[in-house]
C-alpha cells in the first residue's frame, strides 16, 4: 500500500476513533506537532491513543470530508474536515474542524505529523 493510500484510509475510515487501528497504523515513535487554535501540542504515541478515546466518548459519530490529498514520496498532505455528531443529538450532524496536515510514512505506518486545525463551532 502507498503512503498516500494509507493516510487515506486512515481519514476515510475515521481510524481516529478505533484504538486497535490507532495500534496498527501508528509508528511506536510517531509524534505529531499540532497547531490548534489553543496553540501547540506535541502529541507522542500514547497521547495521540488518549486522543482516540477523548474523540470516541464525545462523539456519537465521527465523519471526514477529504478536500485533497497530495503525495510525494512517503511524504503525503491532506486537508480535509471533521463532521461529528453528539450523543446529545445525533441526528444533527455538525462541522467540527477544518485540518491542513502533512504526515511522513515510515514502514508503512503514521511516524511524524504536522498539524494546523481551525474549529468552526
Amino acid at each position: 500500500m502507498s503512503a498516500k493510500e494509507i493516510v487515506e484510509n486512515f481519514y476515510k475510515s475515521a481510524g481516529i476513533l478505533s484504538k486497535s487501528y490507532c495500534l496498527e497504523i501508528l509508528h511506536e515513535d510517531v509524534i505529531l506537532e499540532w497547531y490548534s487554535s489553543k496553540g501547540l501540542l506535541t502529541l507522542d504515541f500514547n497521547d495521540i491513543l488518549a486522543l482516540s478515546k477523548d474523540l470516541k466518548h464525545s462523539y456519537f459519530s465521527l465523519t471526514t470530508q477529504i478536500d485533497q490529498v497530495l503525495a510525494e514520496g512517503d511524504t503525503v498532505t491532506i486537508r480535509y474536515s471533521f463532521y461529528v455528531r453528539t450523543f446529545e443529538n445525533p441526528e444533527e450532524e455538525l462541522i467540527l474542524a477544518v485540518f491542513f496536515t502533512v504526515w511522513e510514512v515510515k514502514d508503512g505506518k503514521l511516524y511524524k505529523g504536522y498539524q494546523m486545525s481551525q474549529l468552526l463551532n
